[in-house]
């Protein structure tokens, strides 16, 4: 891995094409797995093989012979790379060292084949066996005064079964500090819809997108979080669909397309204009644009009549004459100063909206990541409602989710704030009392390391103390926790910075075959829009000391409660068991769980809304106010930007596939900062230049990232981007939704130090 020198040059060429299937091929010869690799990428995302680990866009309803994308093949060529990390590697690097290592050569060093042991008097990991590793957690687990001085993490790749033994272990055990990645990217979701519409879950399926007739895609870059989704917006502009993009950034898969598996289009170099009209909002605007609409609904509904829809408003909704009242509040000068878009261009895309009668509205982390990210998210389905959007072939809300089981994890009972109606039924399939208190959210969870109440960290995959917000706090938090495990596919930096003690136990990837006395069996993983789909691995195991995670939560929690009447062991062999009880905890959306799981399609979840039903308190769907036009804390200082922190086209949350980014022209560096033109002039600023950025917070804690080498871009005034997770030491641990726990990494409020050369 030589370094080679930084470069910065625009890429004009569509998205997806030829450049896609270039990458395609080179990371499977990268990680010498072209053949081995081509083969499981048939059997990726097809019926009897595995689900994708990268996203968790549902399959097409026909499938494809190769039904995956090039960011799905990235995250599969990773994880069946030929290279590995034998005992000899641990001897070679203390921990020392290793933190010293960029993420990206922590990530290329290859898969993990056996348990490990920190040593804190050589500074190295040395290998532990199984059982040792197990009764050491069960160990410090005993030991503890309190059940809540444990947290426990869930990653989204987490399958349903793992999951949900997980939540009844840890339950068990007697606390919800459940911090899970869903805390950092789509809570707004779980936590501010079910108040709206009574379900924190989008209200789509794969299918409305063949009866739309208009797409609105906010705060969303699919052509690098989702790129399976491209094939359904190409096929959507096919039919003259209009699709209105608003976003700060132009990413380029919205603006030129090229299908990779269209073979003509390929052949011909054909290209898909996709974006019909874009909406280039400042960082944070986007509250403005929905109220912007909204007014125009009410005003044309008082002139022209039949823009509301008012037979749906008045049969299913409650609130709307208080949503009115505020927006009359608002003006159209400041709507346009907090969006950056004039009245004009806000007036056409409402009308847009009016003319179509069945629109879905996509979101990404653009909307849910700010200090009001919940109540956001209430904005946009206010205007849902307005015409009667939900429960009609076409229409509906589409949080585009990130992880490929994220959601299913929290349907399957990792959340911190339980229902007591789950935790009954939870106490009587069990038969045990489990805890009612709300327990620490991902945020939460590194306060209570902070102040040293945490005094045990299990991470069920994912690299925690990379992803989350306050980056030095966060790693000198770890360092005062007891014992931190990490249960993990690849080595990562959540493996480097470590408590008192530390185990790194390797797992059974979700492309791997599992084998158990009971035969070969296969786990469940819950897509984006509510599918619940068979994953079998087809890869041998890239070590035979690999477990798969439910062994290994069934493992931890009989060495925690060795008086356990749970039959763990039992759940260990057969994976149906497993399923039969998530449906006894279920039985409204799981009823014949092992039965309907048969079918290699799957099924779909109960949705309320699709249904115009409303599981709220008062049998509606709401129309809910939120006061104003900032989702962010306003500061009034000529040199704040606000930044936001964004993932390049070869990243997979915090996972670094190579230090690309091809879609925006930057090669072999990820410290850069994208700037607007007339902003850099404003601060002496040119392309090339060096500088830091610090934030502008209320708190005395300095927060500076320095050598950031500036780009110009097309950025709104204002505005201001660069990468995750290299930016996160900007983002303070209490700038977040209050509501949903999620950090605000979507608009940090930050100021310009021009660096000397």
């Amino acid at each position: 891995m030589t370094d080679k020198p930084a470069s910065y040059k625009p890429y004009t060429h569509p998205a997806g094409g030829w450049g896609a299937a270039a990458a395609t091929a080179k990371v499977l010869m990268q990680e010498s797995v072209l053949v081995k690799g081509s083969k499981a990428l048939l059997s990726m995302n097809q019926p009897g093989g595995f689900k994708c680990p990268s996203c968790a866009y549902p399959d097409p309803k026909c499938k494809q012979t190769l039904e995956f994308c090039e960011n799905g093949a990235k995250a599969l060529a990773h994880e069946a790379t030929k290279f590995r990390i034998e005992e000899d590697f641990f001897s070679k690097y203390s921990v020392s060292e290793l933190q010293e290592k960029s993420d990206y050569w922590l990530e290329k060093q290859g898969r993990l084949t056996a348990p490990m042991r920190y040593d804190a008097a050589t500074d190295h990991y040395v290998p532990v066996s199984w059982d040792d590793a197990f009764e050491l957690i069960g160990k410090h687990l005993r030991e503890l005064d309190s059940p809540h001085q444990a947290e426990f993490y869930t990653s989204g790749r987490t399958p349903n079964e793992a999951a949900f033994l997980y939540s009844v272990f840890v339950r068990q055990f007697g606390t919800n500090n459940f911090p899970d990645c869903s805390n950092m990217c789509h809570e707004p979701t779980s936590r501010g819809l079910p108040p709206a519409i009574g379900i924190g879950k989008g209200t789509v399926i794969i299918d409305d997108f063949e009866h739309t007739e208009a797409i609105f895609i906010i705060g969303q870059n699919p052509g690098t979080n989702s790129p399976r989704m491209m094939a359904d917006l190409v096929e959507a502009r096919k039919r003259d669909v209009p699709i209105i993009s608003i976003n700060p950034m132009p990413e380029r898969a919205l603006i030129k397309f090229t299908s990779p598996q269209d073979v003509i289009q390929m052949a011909t170099f054909g290209t898909d204009k996709i974006s019909s009209e874009f909406v280039h909002v400042k960082i944070g605007g986007d509250l403005a644009i929905l109220k912007g609409m909204m007014k125009v609904l009410f005003e044309r509904d008082d002139k022209e009549g039949n823009i509301i829809d008012w037979a749906f408003v008045k049969e299913h909704t409650a609130g709307i004459d208080d949503v009115r009242r505020e927006l009359d509040t608002i003006s159209w000068a400041d709507i346009e100063k907090h969006s950056g878009i004039t009245e004009e261009q806000i007036r056409r895309i409402a009308n847009v909206y009016i003319q179509s009668n069945a629109t879905m509205i996509c979101y990404g982390m653009g909307l849910t990541q700010h200090q009001l990210g919940s109540q956001l998210l209430q904005q946009v389905s206010n205007l849902l409602l307005l015409k009667g959007n939900y429960g009609k072939p076409g229409a509906g809300i589409v949080p585009i989710r990130g992880h490929s089981n994220v959601q299913g994890d929290r349907t399957v009972g990792i959340d911190e704030k339980p229902s007591q109606a789950y935790l009954d039924q939870l106490g009587k399939v069990f038969d045990f009392e489990p805890p009612r208190d709300a327990g620490h959210h991902t945020i939460e969870s590194v306060e209570a390391m902070v102040k040293g109440e945490a005094k045990v960290f299990i991470g069920m995959g994912g690299n925690f103390i990379r992803a989350v917000p306050d980056t030095h706090v966060a790693y000198a938090a770890m360092a005062n926790v007891g014992l931190s495990v990490g249960i993990a596919t690849k080595l990562n930096r959540g493996h480097v910075v470590h408590g008192k003690e530390a185990l790194i136990l390797p797992v059974i990837a979700r492309s791997e075959r599992i084998e158990t006395s009971k035969g070969e069996q296969f786990v469940t993983i819950e897509d984006a829009m509510s599918n619940v789909t068979p994953s079998k691995g087809v890869l041998e195991p890239a070590s035979s000391h690999l477990k798969p995670e439910t062994e290994i939560v069934c493992r931890m929690a009989m060495a925690a409660l060795p008086d356990s009447k749970i039959p763990w062991a039992s759940y260990i062999e057969d994976y149906n068991l497993i399923r039969d009880r998530i449906a006894d905890v279920y039985p409204d959306i799981y009823a014949n769980f092992s039965e309907k799981i048969k079918d290699p399609k799957g099924f779909h979840l109960y949705n309320g809304p699709r249904e115009r039903v409303w599981h709220t308190p008062n049998g509606k769907a709401n129309f809910l106010v939120l006061e104003g036009l900032d989702v962010n804390t306003p500061i009034d200082d000529a040199e704040m930007l606000r930044l936001s922190t964004i993932r390049s086209h070869d990243q997979f949350n915090t996972t670094i596939y190579s230090n690309n980014d091809r879609y925006r022209g930057v090669h072999n560096d990820r410290m850069v900062v994208f700037m607007n033109n007339e902003d850099m002039n404003e601060r002496g600023l040119v392309t090339g230049d060096k500088i830091a950025l610090e934030t502008m917070s209320t708190d005395t804690t300095e927060r500076k990232v320095a050598a950031l080498t500036v780009l110009e871009y097309p950025m709104p005034r204002g505005s201001i981007a660069g990468y995750y997770p290299e930016l996160n030491p900007l983002l303070p641990l209490d700038y977040y939704d209050r509501t949903s726990g999620t950090p605000a990494a979507k608009s940090i409020p930050v100021k310009t130090l021009k660096e000397a050369v």
